[in-house]
């Protein structure tokens, strides 16, 4: 239920902004207006995205892995504890992912961001914490890996992209977003739930065959 609010709000927004340039000014993250005090700027800028490509994108994945990892989250900590943690790993996924772009940008008066990918990411790598044998497709190829490698590729281009500054993408933002949603399920989890959830991790990996990490075909 919470990820398809998340997706609807999200969704609203970005569709009102495609139209409404001043609200893309009011919420968009833009060093100037938060070294002016408007920090809700870390978060908002979520909310916002550059075309119908990119919105898409990235709630078509909130939607295949939001579900399982809200499943998840109420199943171990109840529908209400659980669902304000999983709102928690959401929206601080926006902040955290969004401040080394911050540290980095912070004196560029010529820099904007928008977009919900590091959010997204962490809850994508919350994901393959939690279900690290399950098989994810690579885009337009049939070609399937377990979702602990599907991720380490993921991280390895990004960095790589990021290095290499491809394209208007804030790979950092990609990157921090998945280191993010990784400690804070670990965090979470062992707090409240007192679950080692890296001992979960290792242990699902290490009894998986090399015969069994590809699989191809639709």
């Amino acid at each position: 239920m919470l990820t398809y609010i998340i997706i609807a709000l999200t969704s609203i927004v970005s569709y009102s902004a495609f139209q409404n340039r001043k609200l893309v000014d009011q919420y968009i993250f833009y060093p100037p207006a938060i070294r002016q005090g408007e920090w809700w700027r870390f978060a908002t800028y979520g909310v916002l995205h550059a075309d119908w490509s990119h919105l898409i994108f990235n709630m078509f994945s909130l939607y295949l892995f939001g579900k399982a990892v809200e499943g998840v989250f109420a199943q171990t900590f109840g529908f209400v504890v659980g669902g304000l943690l999983y709102v928690l790993l959401y929206i601080f996924g926006l902040v955290v992912s969004i401040i080394p772009t911050w540290l980095k940008e912070k004196d560029n008066d010529n820099y904007s961001g928008l977009g919900a990918s590091g959010a997204v990411s962490g809850i994508v790598f919350a994901y393959i914490i939690i279900y690290p044998m399950s098989y994810l497709g690579l885009m337009f190829i049939p070609v399937f890996l377990p979702a602990f490698i599907f991720g380490g590729l993921f991280v390895t281009v990004s960095v790589y992209l990021d290095k290499k500054q491809y394209g208007n993408v804030n790979h950092s933002a990609h990157i921090i977003g998945g280191i993010w949603g990784i400690f804070y399920l670990a965090i979470i989890f062992g707090l409240f739930g007192d679950i080692n959830l890296y001992a979960h991790f290792a242990q699902n990996i290490s009894i998986v065959s090399w015969s069994d990490l590809v699989k191809f075909g639709y």
